[in-house]
């Protein structure tokens, strides 16, 4: 997704002058174009997170729109008191862009892996959190950020294309049954998992979510809960501040009543080891084949 990103941004530079671009030394091999085309918009603040949304805020305060940019867990981490103080409460325009959500930095550890991020992030003043799922979606989450002109956090992963058309919006069904038992509910690129566990299953709704916190359901995803009354929520995030917590606490606000939930999220390190990517999801059951066994497991309920 980071390419996807880096050649839209390559064209708001282009048109919008206002539009400034911070990175926390990072974006060899990706941002170089970009900083050609920014010019002096373009600023490298070196290992210096923190002052980097100091920075992002001041000129947030004077009128620009300020896009800030490291790996997830530097972006978020590092600088949350001044992403709160300087950046949510003035309810600034700045844009806080981490790379490698989740255990994308794989084998590089717990420092290098952002599994609280949306935790901590979310329940922020005039905060949004977008969680891409699918490439496409990175160039619709952009708009509505640019739209809104309010502090917001972009969480890029890796992507693949849709595996059909789909309007974009915040809450996008994937995958129509005609009689769906399960309603699966994804958070971000852990999707391209829940699809491979439910290519041979003709009778679940897949949903993707964009936005954290959520402020309101779907009509069909509302629909489609009420019609299977089970409901699993997957996703690349600790449980508590996830997106199982958002969907419960928006389905008992609706008083919508379900017979199983199930949800599978980020377990930390199980077992004190590091991996790759593909490595953690499987110690934390977010691979395709413990999904496809907990959806036969909820289908029994």
């Amino acid at each position: 997704m980071r390419k996807e990103f880096s050649a839209i941004l390559e064209q708001t530079v282009a048109v919008n002058k206002k539009t400034v671009f911070i990175t926390g030394d990072l974006g060899y091999n990706a941002l170089e174009k970009l900083q050609s085309i920014a010019g002096n918009h373009f600023i490298n603040a070196g290992v210096a997170e923190q002052n980097m949304v100091g920075v992002a805020a001041g000129l947030a305060y004077k009128g620009f729109e300020v896009f800030t940019y490291s790996i997830a867990p530097f972006a978020v981490y590092r600088c949350l008191e001044q992403i709160k103080l300087d950046v949510c409460i003035h309810n600034l325009p700045v844009y806080i862009v981490g790379n490698g959500g989740g255990y994308g930095y794989g084998i590089m550890g717990a420092t290098h892996h952002a599994i609280e991020d949306i935790a901590c992030l979310s329940p922020m003043p005039n905060m949004t959190c977008w969680i891409p799922a699918f490439q496409e979606d990175v160039a619709f989450c952009l708009s509505q950020i640019t739209t809104y002109k309010k502090p917001a956090y972009l969480r890029l992963g890796t992507g693949i294309p849709y595996p059909a058309p789909v309007t974009i919006s915040m809450i996008n069904k994937v995958v129509t049954s005609a009689i769906p038992e399960i309603t699966l509910i994804c958070l971000g690129p852990i999707v391209h998992n829940a699809l491979q566990a439910i290519s041979e299953n003709k009778n679940i709704d897949l949903f993707t979510v964009l936005a954290v916190p959520i402020l309101e359901l779907s009509d069909g995803l509302v629909k489609s809960i009420e019609k299977t009354k089970k409901v699993i929520v997957i996703e690349e995030h600790v449980e508590r501040g996830g997106l199982g917590e958002h969907i419960l606490s928006m389905m008992a606000k609706k008083n919508i009543h379900i017979t199983g939930f199930t949800g599978l999220y980020a377990k930390g390190y199980p077992n004190k080891l590091y991996g790759n990517q593909a490595f953690h999801q499987k110690e934390s059951g977010l691979n395709p084949e413990n999904i496809k066994t907990e959806l036969t497991k909820l289908l029994k309920i």
